[in-house]
């Protein structure tokens, strides 16, 4: 990387840079590292590009992920409500960025330890939802489709969790 900026590289070819070792990072798991690089990565896109880029979706979806990886659920929601409605106006409802933005979403919500009622219902609708968008897309044995379908499946057993009284 330092190599690259010594040699004039492009901020874009910087970015991508950054990027693939954020992902190293998390392979590796040095997720703080590789949640900070993602943010680093996010706001340069933003940056360069404006929010209605498809590089700057990307790269706030990935951010997004890494903030989920951590447990940093308070940030990824704010971060996804900035984007959730920008992605598919810009990518369309169908594209892989837009679904996986929703995936993320609504595992925030249901993952969130102070999650609501509401926000596991919201939850099961968003993964509903997307569900049979990504069926219908990508397929029902794509590896997007059958994280979301498990999901799904997770949310619901939460909300009748949540939902039945325990005894006592």
């Amino acid at each position: 990387l330092a190599m690259k900026r010594r040699l004039g590289a492009s901020t874009s070819n910087i970015l991508v840079v950054q990027t693939n070792l954020a992902l190293t990072y998390q392979h590796l798991g040095r997720l703080e590292q590789a949640m900070q690089m993602q943010k680093d990565v996010y706001f340069g896109r933003l940056t360069t590009h404006g929010v209605e880029h498809t590089y700057t979706l990307t790269a706030a979806n990935n951010y997004a992920a890494s903030l989920v990886v951590l447990r940093r659920y308070k940030e990824a929601k704010s971060l996804l409500r900035k984007i959730i409605r920008v992605t598919p106006r810009i990518l369309g409802e169908t594209h892989e960025i837009t679904l996986r933005t929703r995936k993320i979403y609504a595992q925030v919500l249901y993952n969130d330890p102070g999650a609501t009622l509401d926000d596991l219902r919201e939850a099961i609708e968003t993964f509903e939802e997307t569900g049979r968008i990504a069926r219908r897309v990508l397929g029902s044995a794509h590896p997007l489709t059958k994280k979301i379908e498990n999901a799904l499946r997770q949310s619901r057993a939460a909300l009748r969790a949540c939902e039945t009284p325990s005894a006592g």
